[in-house]
């Protein structure tokens, strides 16, 4: 369906009919009214400007300020951690430079300042997990503490040197002291200010550990060595310096908070051996406590700490005062939009109203005709029964020139598909017709060529003539099945039924009489269960599709095997093919036409077998599905349900013991007197008679037949007609109403003597017979 968009765009004035949309837009340029689209556009253009309008001009700098106070809440917090770990190596380093000094007291502090540093460590690393510009720069530096290892090792054991361990605890501690946190790019002055405060603190806090670390070991070791007091005296200087930078920062309170710091009792203490050390020089002794030396500046830097705490959470506070005022203007922005938008709404609600309202009655309507009235005039339409289109879409009043155009879309459109569903339901119903009338002309000539088969091997008394004859009654039999299939698919029910049971063995072997080479056919187990005679004729046209189809995907030299087990209530079928077996996707394409899915007409022809199958055991409630064998090939399975299966006894023919042959007409089962009695696992015989004779009883369900006792004679003198070879004359159908009667004859004197074999063993020794004269004629055909 396609609408054409100048026509949509343009609507006509009110009391015109709108033109064609194919005669141009020259007399539709310039008309009132608008379309949808217009007036939408029109209604939504204010407040869609102004909202964007306010997010251009505020919503950017207060997400960027949101950002930037919630970036540097989190600077502070990871820089606040690095302090923490600083201050520890900075311990472990005053530790290890009194201990490779030369006092061993120091060993056990030692150990508990490697513990806390390996926990500040760990802290760091968990607050820079989330990655980041800054978080890369402090993962970088943390990583190289890995070498704290090998300078352990070393002071624990004596060999490492003062000056270079105390070197690189100071690099370490240097680098870690000169990260960057981006906190001076606030826009903010007092979060600036906080910053440089707390990095002027850290360096103040730097200087003062590097003094306790120094002297700890100079102290350790009664004295300054050659070059160590000039060290002392520039370490002095830097702590001088970072206080003034820190002065410069801070605020009152901070500077307040330094100044405690260091006027308390520890802070004493520490000047005055600070002072001793400056009275002295290198090489001169010195006797100080240096374990009263560390713990008094071990509490300077503690209250340093403190002091730097405060600084962070300061500087914390004011970034989440940022965040949360920042959180205001954007909480207030948004109300702005909304209001803008939810005006925008109601102004599109109002101003639309007039084309929402048509426009979802008529997509009601739509969904409607599509969904019920539509479907349901094609169904009558295809079922033959006379039944007029589905009613017009029906237009909303007041409906614009827009809404009036799709509903003559679909009017259209819904005239389009009933028409061709009309054509089609006419030309299947055609061509169903003319097949079920083939497929009938094909059915009756084929009876009456099977009839007439049935008087020319009744008639004939030669071997060779009487096998040919079966061979073409064969012929025939596999083309009626093929014109059953023909109704079987355009849905007329064949009118060959049997009104008595019959066993499941016969119904395999008079399926097996409408397949071509059914010598490849091999009969395994097969449960003797009766079968209704109502469903015989079909369940015997299934079997043979399935067992051709079987035997075309089976190699030449390979069998085809059929097994029939009764499973509790229901009865299965199961027949095997050696083929190289069904990819998953076409077992269950074919499996969907074997439930009867699908039409035959749109299908490829070689699937027909399949449609067939499938309406006949969709007719009869039969299960068939195809399966993999377990080495190779497909495995059809055809499950009887209970329904079709009888417990009806089968009728024969009394057989009194050494009794005359005598001519009995009875009703019987037809196939059961006829039945070849083959062994469990024995294969089809390869000779016609039997599945002959077998597809011959389903063709009546009253029939004549002799029944001989095994012990009598084949050749015994009693009256009947028998051809040269002895064997017994068939009686034509005209003659079999008339009464016999019977006369009393004599045998002739050059007669031999009586053959007491049984007549399946008489039919054995002529399809040897027959055999070595089809064999005898090659040979001789080789040799000519």
């Amino acid at each position: 369906m396609s609408v054409h968009t100048e026509g949509a765009e343009q609507s006509a004035p009110d009391g015109e009919n709108p033109p064609d949309p194919s005669a141009g837009l020259t007399n539709r340029r310039h008309r009132t009214g608008g379309t949808i689209r217009r007036r939408v556009v029109r209604t939504l253009a204010l407040p869609v400007a102004t909202t964007l309008m306010l997010l251009a001009i505020v919503a950017v700098d207060e997400v960027r300020n949101y950002r930037t106070a919630s970036a540097t809440a989190r600077a502070v917090t990871v820089d606040l951690a690095v302090q923490e770990l600083i201050q520890g190596l900075q311990t472990e380093r005053g530790l290890a430079a009194g201990l490779l000094g030369g006092n061993d007291g120091f060993r056990s502090e030692l150990q508990r300042a490697r513990n806390e540093v390996d926990l500040s460590r760990g802290s760091v690393e968990r607050l820079i997990d989330d990655g980041g510009e800054a978080d890369e720069r402090v993962a970088g530096v943390v990583r190289e503490l890995d070498g704290l290892t090998s300078v352990r090792a070393g002071t624990d054991t004596g060999s490492g040197k003062p000056a270079p361990t105390f070197a690189y605890y100071t690099q370490r501690i240097t680098a870690l002291g000169n990260l960057d946190f981006d906190l001076d790019s606030a826009d903010d002055e007092e979060l600036r200010r906080g910053a440089a405060t707390l990095e002027a603190l850290g360096e103040v806090k730097e200087a003062i550990a590097q003094e306790r670390a120094f002297l700890n070991g100079v102290f350790s070791a009664s004295g300054f060595k050659r070059g160590e007091y000039l060290q002392f005296v520039t370490m002095r200087a830097t702590k001088d310096t970072a206080l003034a930078g820190f002065d410069r920062f801070a605020d009152p309170t901070a500077r307040a908070g330094r100044d405690y710091a260091l006027d308390t009792g520890a802070a004493r203490e520490a000047a005055y051996f600070e002072q001793v050390a400056l009275l002295s020089g290198d090489d001169k002794y010195l006797q100080v406590n240096p374990q009263s030396w560390w713990s008094a500046q071990t509490t300077v830097l503690d209250d340093i700490l403190q002091l730097e705490h405060h600084v962070g959470s300061v500087i914390s506070v004011r970034a989440a005062t940022l965040k949360d005022e920042a959180s205001v203007r954007l909480g207030v922005l948004l109300a702005v939009v909304l209001i803008c938008l939810a005006g925008s709404v109601w102004l599109a609600t109002v101003a639309s109203k007039s084309v929402a309202r048509p426009l979802a009655l008529l997509a009601g309507e739509a969904n409607q005709l599509a969904g019920e009235q539509l479907p349901e005039a094609v169904e009558r339409a295809s079922a033959g029964a006379g039944t007029d289109p589905p009613p017009p879409v029906l237009v909303p009043r007041g409906a614009s020139d827009e809404v009036r155009l799709v509903a003559d879309a679909f009017d259209r459109v819904q005239a389009t598909a009933y028409a061709l569903a009309t054509e089609q339901a006419m030309l299947r119903r055609t061509t169903a017709e003319s097949l079920a009338n083939l497929g009938r002309r094909n059915q009756n000539l084929l009876r009456r060529q099977l009839a007439f088969i049935t008087k020319l091997e009744r008639e004939e008394s030669s071997p060779t003539g009487l096998a040919n004859l079966f061979e073409l009654d064969h012929l025939a039999t596999r083309m009626r099945r093929n014109a059953e299939s023909l109704l079987v698919l355009v849905g007329a029910a064949s009118p060959r039924q049997l009104s008595g049971p019959l066993l499941v063995p016969d119904v395999i072997r008079a399926a097996l009489s409408e397949v071509e080479e059914y010598r490849r056919v091999t009969l395994r187990r097969v449960d003797d269960v009766l079968v209704a005679g109502s469903t015989v004729s079909g369940i015997a046209h299934m079997l043979a599709e399935l067992i051709e189809n079987g035997l075309s995907f089976s190699p030449p030299d390979m069998d085809v095997e059929i097994h029939g087990r009764r499973i509790g209530s229901d009865y299965l079928i199961a027949i095997t093919d050696q083929g190289v077996g069904m990819t998953p996707d076409d077992m269950r394409r074919a499996n969907a036409r074997l439930r009867g899915e699908g039409d035959f007409i749109t299908a490829p022809a070689r699937f027909l077998g399949h449609y067939v199958v499938g309406r006949l055991a969709l007719q009869m409630g039969i299960d068939v599905q195809l399966t993999p064998s377990p080495v190779t090939g497909v495995t059809a399975r055809i499950t009887l349900p209970a329904e079709l299966l009888t417990d009806q006894p089968v009728v024969t023919a009394p057989r009194p013991a050494r009794a005359p042959a005598r001519q009995v007409t009875a009703t019987v089962e037809p196939a059961r007197p006829l039945r070849l009695p083959t062994a469990e696992h024995a294969p089809v015989q390869p000779a016609t008679t039997t599945v002959v004779a077998v597809d011959r009883a389903l063709r009546s369900t009253a029939i004549e037949y002799v029944v001989v006792d095994d012990t009598v004679p084949a050749f015994s003198d009693d009256g009947v007609p028998r051809t040269p070879n002895g064997l017994r004359k068939r009686i034509p159908r005209a003659q079999r109403d008339r009464p016999r009667v019977d006369a009393p004859s004599t045998a002739p004197a050059d007669r031999p003597a009586p053959v007491s074999d049984s007549p399946e063993a008489v039919r054995a020794r002529l399809n040897a017979l027959r055999g070595g004269i089809q064999r005898g004629n090659a040979e001789t055909a080789g040799l000519s």
